[in-house]
């Protein structure tokens, strides 16, 4: 009698053990299909971009700032001339 006692009480425990198991798997697909369904909208609201679009991105910034440089030194080159050259320094 004793025996049945803790067979039935581990077959018990096992059973909790399951449907625990089984509760978490369920959990776990719906948090999936969640962050899925999040991810999509994020993409169509365009707050997600591509690795494609984000390094053409970085590529255009990469160029302005080139570009933004090179202006600068342009501009320091012809201010440099400028003030050295006597023609010019009465013109301003």
């Amino acid at each position: 009698m004793h025996l049945r006692l803790d067979a039935d009480a581990q077959r018990s425990e096992a059973e909790k053990w399951r449907k625990g198991k089984t509760k978490a798997e369920e959990d776990l697909n719906s948090l999936k299909t969640y962050y899925k369904k999040l991810r999509l909208s994020m993409r169509t609201a365009g707050l997600v971009s591509k690795p494609q679009h984000r390094n053409r991105v970085e590529g255009k910034l990469e160029q302005v700032r080139r570009n933004e440089r090179k202006d600068r030194r342009v501009r320091s080159v012809t201010t440099e001339l400028r003030d050295s050259d006597p023609v010019f320094r009465g013109k301003r």
